[in-house]
């Protein structure tokens, strides 16, 4: 008799922070599957990702002039210090 071990079901922190790696692709064939599996059973993680899936749609169609220049300032400041920490 064969004997699989049974992973763990992602808790729902992990998945938030697995979303982007989700929609770039960037996940393992077990990790997207395991992912899959988890957004079946729920719905709030569902929820969450078709949030982020319109939020990366709109923020795609901006351009600069769509941006107050206090919105400018503020996210180049976000994109200075997350370039700063990576």
């Amino acid at each position: 008799m064969m004997w699989f071990r049974r992973r763990a079901e992602i808790p729902c922190q992990q998945v938030v922070e697995m979303i982007s790696d989700y929609l770039e692709g960037a996940l393992s064939a077990q990790e997207r599957r395991r992912l899959d599996h988890h957004l079946a059973g729920c719905p709030h993680c569902s929820i969450y990702l078709a949030q982020t899936r319109e939020t990366v749609r709109l923020a795609g169609r901006l351009v600069p002039g769509d941006l107050s220049p206090e919105m400018q300032r503020e996210f180049t400041e976000i994109y200075r210090r997350w370039r700063a920490e990576g």
